[in-house]
């Protein structure tokens, strides 16, 4: 072999294998990717937690305040969102799932970094303002737009499963909930979901999880219930838990499409920045009210599991809140709120059964209003199975999840956050 044939077969084995080839290429932007997105939902997460927390005592401080600061502050972020970054408004769980149908396209819209920046940036404004969102689902969009960019920056193309592993690791460093990561992005996201896939949405989400982990510590997010329930009792609560959580939360996804389907314009009289206002001042009356329904809801949810007396109507609250914050068109997500509703449902359980585990009983409200909304059964019951340590409840969650399913869909045929995908896809795309 001569000497020029040597070298162009080196020059072709190291175009094919290596440290430039497409293969290391590609591995490089899920790894990195991954990083980036678990220390940007730590980021995220801190930042939200401190706009609660500063909203918390200037209500201590003043209780009047947000009769004006709640409605000022939904009028100004729903104006921002319309006029710079349409596609910010909601939960960001949609955009992704509609932008899986032009994975590169969405990058100029709806995985872009304005987007990304601007959800991210007014979600945290929304919780200075007492709103009832949660920081989950921007965070989904946030890592699918990072794990985008990633791949763009290193020339690697930009596919679906790309989004599904970006979006099921901002899941898991959002929880820190590595297999709830996984199980959103297959039973959510991924539509038609390859096996080459499982490899990518693992090594994202164990990468993002594992930043996650490093930067916050291992925490569980709702703390450790130990609680488990005999069989008899099972095999009686679950049911009912599983049709009151099933039905009321598919009545909060059927009234929530309603908004985004135009029943919303025609509230307002197409007036969008009225509708706000409107929103703003039910969510301060309700909060000046109750005391419990500012923000994500963590606070009473996790005070409810521990046992602590809650008031039998926060449930019917928080969903109010909640609801007419997703009306009004803010960023911000639903799961949070979504899981504080669902401990709300749970409280009246435990009223119905006084006698029974209160932590116990408050889990099976929660896990089946939450599939109730978002009709994902094996991601709620590892959401709430990771969150609480909850092990030992894992088939009386089950049980619940699955028969809050079948009555979410008497109530509201069509998935949430398919239902609402529609509404970002171009009209010829719809059909």
């Amino acid at each position: 072999m001569s000497q020029r044939d040597a070298l162009r077969r080196t020059r072709i084995l190291l175009r094919r294998h290596g440290p430039t080839a497409a293969v290391w290429r590609r591995r490089a932007a899920i790894i990195g990717g991954a990083v980036l997105v678990g220390l940007a939902a730590i980021a995220f997460a801190r930042a939200a937690d401190r706009a609660s927390g500063l909203f918390d005592a200037m209500v201590a401080q003043y209780w009047w305040l947000p009769l004006i600061l709640t409605p000022v502050s939904y009028v100004l972020i729903v104006w921002i969102t319309n006029r710079y970054a349409p596609t910010a408004r909601g939960s960001g769980i949609p955009q992704i799932i509609a932008a899986k149908r032009d994975p590169v396209g969405a990058t100029t819209d709806l995985t872009s970094a304005r987007t990304a920046i601007l959800k991210t940036v007014l979600t945290a404004a929304a919780l200075a303002a007492g709103g009832s969102v949660g920081r989950e689902g921007p965070t989904v969009q946030l890592g699918a737009t990072i794990m985008a960019y990633a791949h763009k920056v290193l020339r690697v193309p930009i596919n679906a499963s790309v989004l599904v592993a970006g979006a099921g690791a901002g899941v898991a460093a959002a929880f820190n909930t590595p297999l709830a990561g996984v199980a959103f992005a297959i039973e959510e996201l991924a539509a038609a979901y390859e096996q080459r896939m499982t490899l990518l949405v693992m090594t994202a989400v164990l990468i993002s999880g594992m930043i996650a982990q490093g930067v916050a510590g291992d925490y569980v997010y709702f703390g450790i219930v130990g609680q488990t329930l005999p069989l008899g009792t099972v095999l009686v609560v679950a049911p009912i838990a599983g049709v009151l959580g099933g039905t009321t939360g598919g009545l909060f996804s059927r009234l929530t499409l309603w908004f985004a389907r135009g029943g919303a314009r025609r509230i307002s009289g197409g007036r969008p920045l009225m509708l706000a206002a409107v929103c703003g001042l039910i969510v301060a009356v309700l909060g000046i009210a109750t005391g419990t329904t500012w923000g994500t809801g963590y606070a009473p949810a996790r005070a409810m599991i521990q046992g602590t007396d809650t008031p039998i109507w926060f449930g019917a609250a928080k969903f109010a809140s909640t609801l007419v914050t997703t009306g009004a068109g803010l960023p911000g997500g639903i799961f949070s709120p979504s899981l504080a509703t669902g401990a709300g449902v749970g409280n009246v359980l435990h009223a119905l059964f006084p006698h029974e585990p209160a932590g116990a009983v408050i889990l099976l409200g929660m896990v089946a209003y939450f599939t109730g909304v978002v009709r994902a059964p094996l991601t709620a019951v590892i959401i709430i199975s990771e969150t609480t340590g909850s092990r030992g409840l894992m088939l009386p969650l089950l049980a619940a999840a699955i028969i809050a399913e079948g009555a979410a869909a008497l109530v509201c045929r069509e998935r949430l956050y398919h239902g609402l995908a529609l509404g970002f896809l171009p009209k010829e795309s719809e059909k």
